[in-house]
């Protein structure tokens, strides 16, 4: 009897993912909708310090969907610090999925767009940058060097950054990020959808002690040979080599027709350098027929290491929140979710920051083109456009070669002078700029335990 296989329809496969992401566990959703106050805590960290910023409801100055809100930060050198409880639970043999969008409105140039999944039981009227977190994840800025994306993940107490290098967007339009973390500890961090890295908790993070170690006890053998190169045995020094001076006479330098010998002294004639002068006589370079290699003490079997099926699981995960320092505000969050399916994320990105980043990316840039025109308006070294079209012949004629030199001059001052202005202008903007990053740097390493000192 002949068996058919049927390929699948679109309708089946279509009906399938709906499936999958119908049976999707999510254990925190927050698209910032009517009652969100009720379910977000404002932390009085840094409150009585007046350090504390407040956050604007708001869609952004610029958007696809004015209707699509989040919370931003709205003031300048403040710290942030909001968060949101769920119901407790462990990833363990689950997939988990962290993932948000965030935009920085402001440009920015030095501050944090990152958040964090807390565990345990957490004072969230106390929550702070000493507060304990399990993971960290998001993108950070902070002058020309720091452009990436945090993935820091808390192990035995103790917080371990990622090792490898995950660039993050520095426009001023929503970016979506997302982390997720499967049952067999591998990894995979997504921007706007697509995967930006991936690999393995084991390799990627320091979160165990090596597998194989160096041997302590080993030492090189005394009869190692490790030069590659030696002198050659059968090269002679030539005859003769040593007598050959290092200077001489030179033979162009005549006496001075004004030398006086009883006066100045018996002349003699200056030196140079040999041209046949070659340096102390060396040997030729041989390959070395005994050369070993560089010895290298053998791996063994680190004793400390003990390995951990569970290396990936997060056994009360509680509390989603964010903690931040801005020295320019203008950062919006939005879309915060934490399931445990990979395709229900990349489908609520679709919904959401797919569906209105084309309308977003216009409306930005026509915020930007009235920004230009306004600037050109209010621009005072800008010289003013001859508005006669020239019907009157006897002012249509073509300026002389005079007059062209002397625009020319003229503009070449101008020039001069804005571009001296402008230079001062960006000292003084860098100037402060350095001296912001060092204050950020010394917060931001207390913040993530990462840094030993700033210098």
């Amino acid at each position: 009897m002949e068996i058919r296989r049927r390929n699948p329809s679109i309708l089946s496969l279509l009906l399938l993912s709906l499936f999958a992401i119908a049976s999707a566990k999510v254990f925190f959703e927050e698209r910032f909708n009517d009652g969100w106050e009720e379910r977000w805590v404002i932390s009085d960290w840094k409150k009585d310090e007046n350090l504390a910023g407040e956050w604007n409801y708001t869609s952004g100055k610029w958007n696809g969907d004015p209707d699509d809100k989040g919370i931003q930060t709205s003031e300048d050198y403040r710290f942030y610090a909001i968060s949101a409880k769920f119901p407790e639970f462990s990833n363990k043999d689950e997939t988990l999925v962290f993932q948000f969008s965030v935009k920085h409105e402001q440009k920015l140039d030095c501050g944090g767009g990152y958040m964090k999944l807390l565990s345990g039981e957490v004072d969230q009227k106390k929550f702070g940058g000493d507060t304990s977190y399990s993971i960290m994840f998001g993108p950070d800025i902070c002058g020309y060097s720091t452009k990436k994306v945090h993935a820091i993940l808390n192990y035995n107490e103790t917080n371990h950054l990622i090792k490898k290098d995950v660039p993050c967007e520095t426009d001023q339009l929503t970016h979506v990020y997302t982390l997720i973390i499967r049952p067999d500890a591998t990894y995979t961090i997504l921007i706007d959808n697509n995967e930006k890295q991936s690999g393995s908790l084991y390799s990627d993070w320091d979160l165990l002690p090596p597998k194989k170690i160096k041997d302590p006890e080993a030492k090189k053998p005394e009869d190692w040979d490790d030069k590659e190169y030696i002198p050659d045995p059968e090269d002679k020094k030539p005859e003769g080599y040593d007598d050959i001076p290092k200077e001489i006479t030179d033979p162009d330098a005549k006496k001075p027709e004004d030398w006086d010998d009883e006066e100045d002294g018996e002349w003699t004639a200056p030196t140079i350098p040999n041209p046949e002068y070659k340096g102390p006589w060396k040997p030729k370079k041989i390959k070395n027929p005994n050369y070993k290699g560089k010895w290298k003490a053998p791996m063994i079997d680190n004793p400390d290491f003990k390995d951990d099926p569970d290396i990936y699981v997060y056994p009360n995960l509680k509390y989603v929140g964010i903690e931040l320092w801005q020295v320019k505000s203008g950062t919006l969050f939005d879309n915060i979710l934490v399931c445990d399916d990979p395709e229900y994320a990349k489908q609520l990105a679709e919904e959401t920051w797919a569906k209105s980043k084309d309308a977003e990316k216009a409306a930005f840039e026509e915020v930007e083109k009235k920004k230009e025109e306004e600037d050109f308006k209010d621009d005072p070294d800008l010289d003013d456009e001859d508005e006669d079209d020239g019907d009157d012949d006897d002012d249509s004629e073509a300026d002389t070669d005079a007059d062209v030199d002397a625009n020319a001059e003229a503009d070449s001052k101008h020039d001069e002078l804005f571009c001296g202005r402008e230079e001062t202008v960006l000292k003084a903007e860098n100037f402060v700029m350095h001296n912001l990053i060092i204050i950020l740097t010394a917060f931001r390493c207390q913040s993530l335990e990462l840094c030993s000192a700033v210098s």
